[in-house]
């Protein structure tokens, strides 16, 4: 007999809120390079575009992996996403107070998967 396996809440909620952050900043730092009116403009976007792009990579990976997690309840998935959004505050700090609940929501969704994985591995044996 199979163990219903259950989803992490913390790690939804966690990868709800780096999607949407996600998409603010490629819609912050991208419309300030598309709707630039100068060639100064344009180059000054570009420049922070660069500048945010590692944090920006970051943060979209994590958020894949978060969904990943959540949709097959693997604990390696969650914890690469909370490395992963760790990684992000590092690399833009001006920026980490946005993905801090990322971060805690994704390590709570991990421990949450490895209680479950005990559970399951007793409920089989």
């Amino acid at each position: 007999m199979d163990y219903p396996r259950k989803r992490s809440n913390a790690l939804l909620i966690s990868a709800i809120l780096g999607a949407a952050y996600s998409f603010f900043l490629m819609s912050y730092f991208g419309g300030s390079v598309v709707d630039a009116s100068s060639s100064a403009e344009m180059m000054g976007g570009a420049l922070a575009m660069a500048l945010v792009m590692p944090h920006m990579v970051c943060v979209i990976l994590a958020t894949i992996f978060n969904f990943i997690g959540w949709a097959g309840s693997g604990r390696g998935f969650a914890l690469a996403g909370g490395i992963l959004y760790a990684v992000a505050a590092v690399l833009f700090f001006l920026y980490a107070m946005f993905v801090v609940p990322s971060i805690v929501l994704s390590f709570v969704g991990y421990a949450g998967l490895g209680k479950r994985t005990r559970q399951e591995l007793e409920y089989t044996n």
